[in-house]
């Protein structure tokens, strides 16, 4: 069976498996899933929606963030990890886009990744989840059961997305990394997978060597 073949029916059983998928990270605004998107590397999105609840009640607009006092911003969001830099660059980002975005998210990848603090994994996002492009998140969960699966042999987050992009319907690339982080969620974790449970198992290179 060629990649891409096995990769569509790998994305027809996620669906199958996860209807209905989204993001998890709660917000309501489009600078809210950019300020909850910086929370979220290296902690997870639900302490990431805790701390929002109060930090997005506190800090109503890109103008409350751009005018935050560096201080109590980082003791908001303490508990999300790596608080400092996270905190210096929402007040940059969110001067940034105030500045040179009238106060508007952008809208491509180019521009995102201008703003402080957005790298590649923080822009798809926004671009997948906000603005509905084609867009492919490499998360530890996307990196980590793309490799098992043998959709890729790298742990580069670049080289991962490049290896998707070519693999997976772009209409459904967004839906299919929410859906990777399910299933690494429920089934496929890090230390110890359970590969009797799993929905794409008989296309499952890592499945195969366990199960065999």
């Amino acid at each position: 069976m060629k990649l891409k073949e096995k990769s569509i029916h790998i994305t027809n059983l996620l669906e199958a498996e996860y209807p209905d998928a989204t993001c998890s990270l709660i917000t309501s605004t489009p600078h809210e899933l950019l300020v909850s998107t910086r929370l979220s590397a290296q902690c997870t999105d639900a302490r990431v929606n805790v701390v929002a609840k109060t930090l997005f009640a506190h800090y109503k607009s890109i103008e409350d963030f751009a005018n935050a006092d560096l201080t109590e911003l980082e003791a908001e969001i303490y508990s999300c990890g790596f608080y400092k830099i996270k905190a210096k660059d929402i007040i940059a980002m969110s001067k940034m886009l105030l500045e040179s975005f009238d106060g508007i998210v952008p809208d491509t990848l180019e521009q995102l990744l201008t703003l402080p603090g957005v790298g590649r994994k923080t822009a798809n996002l926004i671009l997948g989840d906000l603005f509905g492009k084609p867009a492919i998140v490499t998360d530890t969960h996307c990196i980590r059961i793309s490799n098992r699966l043998g959709l890729c042999n790298t742990n580069d987050p670049y080289k991962v997305e490049m290896a998707l992009i070519k693999l997976i319907p772009a209409e459904k690339s967004t839906l299919f990394c929410h859906r990777l982080v399910l299933h690494g969620r429920a089934v496929c974790n890090a230390r110890k997978p359970i590969c009797e449970n799993c929905c794409i198992q008989e296309f499952c290179e890592y499945c195969r060597k366990v199960l065999s």
